[in-house]
């Protein structure tokens, strides 16, 4: 009886990922330039509906993300999209900065209603060989023109420059009406709390709880500011994370190159279903029953960039 009850508060429950790379090369069967097996985003977007996905948000990295990713948008109204650019890209402003800018604004004009937020943009300075300091401080703010002109919440990236990162966003604050959300977060409470603070939630997925340390962290990020993601076909929950030990739902995977067939999961290859593990671990982490985090991430997500289903 308690199995059975277990189950249909499982289908119950729904999710919205927040940030998936659906236009990866990896979901046309592609790795490192190779082909390996059929194109299966379709597979693969089936197994996410039927595991309790309501939505997904395919995030844009780069101006050229964004055909690819209007296109696969043609196939399901379930899908929307960001638009913008990664800090480790933002070289490709230089040479035209408007051009640039003119560019992303038209993709966001023709698909307004399926565009939810302005990003991926922030600052990394874990990569500086991809893009200098100044040029990401300088990209990033452009952006944030955007997030204001068009009143969208902003999905955002920073590692290892928490200080430029919380500053620039600090110093726009009145033009940002929306906030938005700091996505695959894995720094200290302190600086989580302080985006709190300026209104940005906080999106967790696997990357987010691979330390002893990570896990402490999201324990004490209140329910209210949590988001859920995946950014697959990446940070998936391995076994060495720390935060496995939580995981409930098994997802049987095969290698690319052995044995694969529509309902395969790829080793290595992380997808929107597998969004449910990242919900157990903060279930296990906080203590708390999955269905209720369930509920108050999907509620805190509809209300940051799906408002007028909360009206």
């Amino acid at each position: 009886m308690k199995r059975v009850l277990a189950a249909n508060i499982t289908k119950m429950m729904k999710y919205i990922d927040i940030g998936a790379n659906l236009t990866d090369p990896m979901y046309q069967g592609i790795y490192n330039g190779s082909a390996k097996h059929e194109p299966d985003l379709a597979h693969v977007l089936q197994r996410g509906w039927t595991g309790g996905l309501d939505k997904i948000i395919v995030t844009v990295g780069t101006l050229t993300d964004c055909e690819p990713t209007f296109d696969i948008l043609k196939n399901d109204d379930r899908l929307y999209a960001t638009v913008g650019c990664h800090p480790t890209r933002c070289g490709e402003f230089v040479s035209d900065p408007e051009g640039y800018l003119g560019s992303l604004c038209r993709h966001i004009e023709n698909n307004r209603e399926r565009v939810v937020a302005i990003g991926e943009c922030g600052l990394d300075y874990d990569r500086l060989q991809f893009c200098a300091k100044d040029i990401q401080r300088m990209y990033f703010e452009r952006q944030l023109e955007l997030a204001g002109k068009y009143a969208l919440p902003l999905f955002l990236h920073c590692r290892a420059a928490h200080d430029d990162f919380t500053e620039i966003l600090h110093r726009n604050l009145d033009n940002l009406p929306r906030r938005g959300v700091v996505h695959t977060f894995d720094g200290t409470l302190e600086a989580a709390e302080a985006l709190i603070a300026d209104g940005f939630y906080i999106g967790i997925n696997g990357c987010s709880l691979k330390t002893e340390q990570n896990l402490a962290v999201a324990a004490q990020i209140p329910d209210e500011w949590i988001m859920l993601e995946t950014d697959s076909p990446w940070c998936e929950i391995r076994p060495s994370h720390a935060g496995a030990r939580h995981v409930k739902s098994k997802y049987p995977t095969v290698k690319k190159k052995e044995k694969w067939e529509p309902s395969s999961l790829i080793a290595g290859r992380c997808e929107p279903v597998m969004i449910s593990q990242v919900l157990e671990v903060l279930a296990g982490i906080k203590g708390k029953p999955v269905a209720e985090l369930a509920d108050q991430y999907y509620k805190n997500t509809l209300n940051m960039f799906f408002p007028k289903e909360c009206a």
